[in-house]
């Protein structure tokens, strides 16, 4: 299962209701911290270039570029320094306050993920059809 992000069930008629959860941390109109973004982060962190972690998580480097602007911008400080690449010095690294957004973020969905274990989903899963009635026509 992914981490945090959500319980996967196929979608087959009357298959299992399942519970979404999905945080996001705005900063104003713009995603300070997703689930994805927290996925790039830690890929810049493992790969250390913005490039080889887009190929590791299967996105164009424009794509993980934008994604590390914006969270550059909606940080107090960076979370992504980029440099020069070099054989001995990687082109991009996660500053402190990086590492310690994403400890944050993904202690958040472990918390939110206990919520499939709580009473009120467990109520609302057995009043869930496994997939919507047809529309009837008159």
């Amino acid at each position: 299962m992914e981490r945090g992000i959500t319980e996967h069930s196929t979608a087959k008629p009357d298959a299992a209701p399942e519970l979404k959860i999905k945080l996001q941390i705005y900063c104003g109109k713009e995603i300070a911290m997703g689930p994805g973004k927290a996925d790039l982060l830690e890929a810049i962190a493992r790969e250390g270039s913005i490039s080889a972690a887009a190929r590791a998580l299967g996105m164009s480097y424009r794509r993980a570029w934008l994604l590390v602007d914006t969270m550059n911008r909606c940080w107090s400080e960076p979370l992504v320094e980029t440099g020069p690449g070099s054989p001995g010095r990687a082109g991009a690294h996660v500053t402190g306050l990086g590492a310690s957004v994403i400890a944050a973020f993904r202690k958040m969905q472990d918390r939110a993920l206990g919520l499939r274990d709580a009473g009120e989903w467990e109520g609302l899963r057995e009043m869930l059809r496994g997939s919507p009635k047809q529309h009837q026509k008159d």
